[in-house]
């Protein structure tokens, strides 16, 4: 392939023309450098492969880009084409490389700390019932219809693939080219602030984006909300309509730095689109009066909680702006059934009186106040909510006291465990969630998360609601010694089988 392909005239400054210089793949890994390959130099937190040209160059690469602004070993004999952001150059690379796969295909881009992969789901159920064939490509995973796209297991790409919101441009232009080719007609993307500093999703403009809410997520790699939330703002600088939820304090920022037609939304007061007469049917889901544009419905949802009537409000008026009824909207809402690791209860094979356990992913003070809040609202009497919570290792220090002071108000009883420490010592991250925490009373430690599930099960009371919160659809768990399987659904049922069995013995270590 040349080279002109990647980098068109005017892109780049070299003293070589881009169509003089023949490559056969893109690589930005040096432990993947192979010969004839172009090399497109990027700064990380840790790395700047700037820094060690003359290695890339003894490779037999058939070409280095690098970045304005950037120091490097000028003295090589390999063409060098100069650019603006290699960032962005690698995202348009690969575009072109797969045929640029966005141009063909309608892409919806979802954004926000909480409610992106809800949100999704929801309008994904929407266009499917509509008749259209959709795309997913979010946190759960990533679907072409009904049929999950999966990459070779055993591979870097493949954990990539696993474990990103969104993916690199390696992976998520390849996954374009592969909807485009299967006629997809909507792909529904959630879009991290992580891709949009990094400029992942450059050559995509979006038909709509949808801004859910910000909170306080990611700092470790932002440094500050305002960082963070300029990130966000990204996306609506490269879509045709931003639907916004008003209620949150970001939005009207964010909303002044877009450029795309905008569309509020709020459920605590009239807006362009609104939600009145909200009620909250505890377990039975919500009910509320869907309300703009001359368009009054009644809508239902079997998915409980006031985040339910955010998530439904945004995604069926993005539905609608996509050209989708009401009353189709309206339908899909009603039989869609809750998303894995979403406030997602356990079938136990038990009495429906003796206790429940649900699974979410919340892993943001926010997200944890939401859950619990919602538990507290379904609950019928006086049922003790037992949650059970850690955080990742690696990851923004300053929520884990604000999430161990969020538990300690929500709940009536805490396990504090590990949940991906990563490279990070376990023991200081359960120490910085006990600083937001007082009551000794009403918490236990136990760091072995499995041991921690199985004490929660064992242990629990009559009526009791169990919450497992923090790795939701995840199904690994990753500590300093790599990535391990790791289903929180099996493990709730192998500590059922001891409780029945009378099997009290749980191993910590």
């Amino acid at each position: 392939m040349n080279l002109s392909c990647l980098l068109y005239e005017g892109e780049y400054s070299s003293v070589c023309n881009a169509s003089t210089v023949d490559f056969n793949e893109i690589v930005t890994d040096t432990s993947k450098i192979a010969e004839g390959c172009v090399f497109i130099c990027l700064r990380g937190t840790k790395y700047n492969t700037h820094k060690i040209l003359p290695f890339i160059e003894s490779k037999g690469v058939s070409a280095i880009i690098v970045e304005e602004g950037e120091s490097y070993e000028a003295s090589l004999s390999v063409p060098i084409f100069s650019v603006k952001s290699t960032r962005r150059a690698l995202a348009f690379a690969y575009a072109r490389f797969f045929g640029n796969p966005q141009d063909v295909l309608r892409i919806i881009g979802i954004t926000g700390t909480n409610g992106k992969t809800s949100s999704s789901y929801i309008l994904r159920s929407v266009l499917r019932s509509a008749g259209y064939r959709v795309g997913l490509i979010g946190t759960v995973e990533c679907l072409i219809e009904e049929r999950s796209y999966s990459l070779p297991d055993n591979t870097q790409t493949a954990d990539k693939l696993k474990t990103m919101t969104t993916p690199d441009p390696e992976i998520l232009y390849k996954i374009l080219r592969q909807m485009a080719d299967e006629k997809i007609d909507f792909v529904i993307m959630e879009v991290s602030s992580h891709a949009l500093a990094q400029q992942k999703t450059s050559p995509i403009f979006f038909e709509v984006g949808i801004f859910t809410n910000l909170s306080p997520e990611h700092l470790d790699y932002h440094k500050d909300m305002e960082s963070y939330m300029k990130a966000k703002a990204e996306l609506f600088k490269s879509c045709k309509y931003g639907v916004f939820n008003a209620d949150n304090s970001y939005s009207e920022r964010i909303i002044s730095e877009s450029s795309c037609e905008v569309i509020r939304c709020s459920v605590a007061g009239e807006s362009d689109f609104y939600a009145s007469n909200v009620k909250l049917l505890g377990s039975r889901g919500v009910e509320y009066l869907y309300c703009g544009e001359n368009i009054r419905m009644q809508l239902k949802s079997k998915m409980p909680a006031v985040f339910t009537v955010y998530n439904s409000l945004l995604a069926i008026t993005a539905a609608l702006k996509l050209g989708i009824s009401p009353d189709c909207a309206r339908e899909a809402l009603y039989h869609m059934k809750s998303v894995s690791g979403r406030m997602e209860r356990i079938s136990l094979g038990l009495e429906d009186d003796e206790f429940s356990v649900f699974i979410d992913y919340a892993h943001t003070e926010t997200a944890l106040r939401n859950i619990l809040t919602t538990v507290r609202s379904i609950r019928h009497g006086n049922e003790r909510i037992v949650l059970l919570f850690g955080c990742g290792g690696n990851r923004d220090r300053s929520k884990r006291a604000p999430m161990g002071r969020a538990a300690e108000e929500l709940a009536d009883f805490t396990i504090i465990t590990s949940d991906n420490s990563r490279n990070e010592n376990p023991k200081q991250i359960i120490k910085d969630i006990l600083e937001g925490m007082h009551d000794i009373n009403r918490r236990r430690v136990i760091m072995n998360r499995r041991a921690a599930i199985e004490y929660a099960i064992i242990n629990a009371k009559k009526n009791d609601i169990i919450v497992l919160a923090g790795k939701g659809h995840e199904l690994y768990r990753i500590d300093k010694n790599g990535e391990y399987f790791f289903d929180e659904r099996k493990i709730v049922s192998d500590a059922l089988e001891k409780r029945r069995n009378g099997d009290n013995k749980i191993n910590e270590n």
